[in-house]
């Protein structure tokens, strides 16, 4: 018993190391898909709120998510106190408390790093500060409590294994409210509303983002069952074939759409495979995971599509990714559940292929409405109260020269905007700052636009 507790603490600290990695792909993903001139900026805000998160979820968010309460918040663990006693919704899992707390808080970091992705490249670095905090040590928790935490939608069976809607969809939703404050970026609409492409100054930055992330998520996956049983590799499976049908598919639409094979779409296709079948990875057969995977990639193309019609400003897509297809994947589980595997599992009802009818479709459904709910109504609050406050949005001068050198006194590539010599004189410094900010720095109409 104690080999297998040790082996269960084992893997559960190293799947939270996986999900930690996730940082950096994320880091490099946004960094990729959008310009140069915000690259550090990009890269400091998911430095930051992995920060920030781990303290906020370590006073706070983690009694409210795990701590023993009532139907809709933790009421005990504050700071991590209290011991195994405190926490009774976690007392399925060997490993001690530390280690479980470890994997949870690098979702917490997840969850917030999302939003970073919609709102770059316009967004106030100390209001992202703010929101960061507040996402992943109430707003997160809160939710992550009805599902994981022994709440109501835990009392009525929702499946949610690793969190496409937990952390997926409650990022992804919050981004969407963040976007929609902020406004869209400085050019990226004409002035008869027509979408204007804005490219990332890296395409094998972002790719190499993906790659990171998707190796992340087999622990992402694999190690919420916090135990090291012969399912993390079932479920390490169902997550790749998933992955990787979203990727193909993602491509191949498209493909179809555009007469080229889309590099950045391919990726979210990977990414939104990856986030719809985070919610049954231990739930759906083989071969349902493809069709997951397969919806995703073709729901997230005219997702991104529909989303920057609605003038909404995404640079990533991370509200098509993330929102939508958290909350595909989610009710996908009432379609697809095995009764195999949840005859193993021990909870919930078959999904609806397998005769089970709509119990758990319904169930599926009302938990995405729910938490949904809760999301945007707290999102709203938070970003009103900062945006009347601190401000959520940079001057037009800043934006136009780039946040790495506005908010952070720095460039993320100085030779780019410095010229060779990067140790040239103050005067020279400042002569090439005002020719970039004068040049070429705002997109401008196309022939044949207005």
């Amino acid at each position: 018993m104690e080999q297998q507790i040790v082996m269960d603490t084992m893997w559960t600290l190293l799947a939270a190391f996986l999900v930690f990695l996730m940082q950096a792909g994320f880091a490099m993903v946004e960094a990729g898909m959008t310009r140069q001139k915000n690259a550090a900026n990009i890269v400091m805000k998911n430095l930051m709120d992995f920060g920030i998160a781990s303290m906020a979820y370590w006073a706070i968010g983690f009694a409210l998510m795990f701590g023993a309460g009532n139907a809709l918040f933790g009421t005990t663990g504050w700071f991590l106190g209290g011991g195994e006693s405190a926490f009774e919704s976690l007392s399925w899992a060997t490993p001690p408390l530390t280690a479980k707390w470890l994997f949870q808080v690098v979702f917490a970091g997840t969850a917030a790093t999302i939003v970073s992705g919609a709102m770059a490249e316009r967004t106030k670095f100390p209001a992202y500060l703010i929101y960061s905090a507040l996402i992943s040590g109430i707003v997160y928790p809160i939710s992550g409590h009805w599902i994981w935490g022994g709440g109501w939608l835990a009392e009525r069976g929702f499946l949610d294994f690793a969190g496409s809607t937990v952390v997926h969809m409650v990022g992804g939703l919050a981004a969407l409210v963040g976007a929609v404050f902020l406004g869209p970026r400085i050019g990226k609409y004409s002035k008869t509303g027509k979408p204007r492409a804005i490219p990332g100054h890296s395409m094998p930055l972002a790719i190499l983002g993906v790659f990171i992330l998707w190796f992340g998520w087999f622990g992402f996956n694999a190690g919420s069952t916090m135990s090291a049983t012969l399912s993390i590799a079932d479920i390490a499976v169902t997550t790749n074939l998933a992955a990787a049908a979203g990727a193909l598919i993602a491509m191949g639409v498209s493909w179809a759409r555009g007469g080229k094979p889309d590099v950045g779409m391919a990726g979210n296709g990977a990414l939104a495979g990856l986030v719809g079948i985070t919610a049954g990875c231990a739930f759906v057969e083989n071969w349902a995971a493809l069709v997951i995977g397969a919806l995703c990639g073709v729901v997230v193309v005219f997702a991104v599509i529909a989303i920057d019609r609605a003038h909404v400003d995404d640079p990533v897509g991370a509200i098509a990714v993330h929102g939508v297809c958290g909350a595909l994947g989610t009710v996908a589980v009432g379609v697809f559940a095995s009764p195999r595997l949840i005859e193993s599992a021990g909870v919930g009802t078959e999904g609806l292929v397998y005769g089970g009818g709509l119990a758990q479709l319904g169930t599926q459904a009302l938990g995405v409405g729910a938490v949904a709910l809760w999301v945007l109504a707290a999102s709203t609050v938070v970003f009103a109260a900062i945006k009347v406050t601190v401000g959520l949005r940079v001057t037009a001068e800043e934006e136009i020269e780039g946040l790495d050198i506005g908010e952070h006194g720095m460039w993320g590539y100085p030779e780019t905007f410095l010229g060779i010599d990067t140790l040239g004189t103050p005067d020279a410094v400042a002569q090439s700052r005002q020719e970039r900010r004068v040049g070429s720095q705002v997109l401008t109409p196309s022939a044949g636009e207005s």
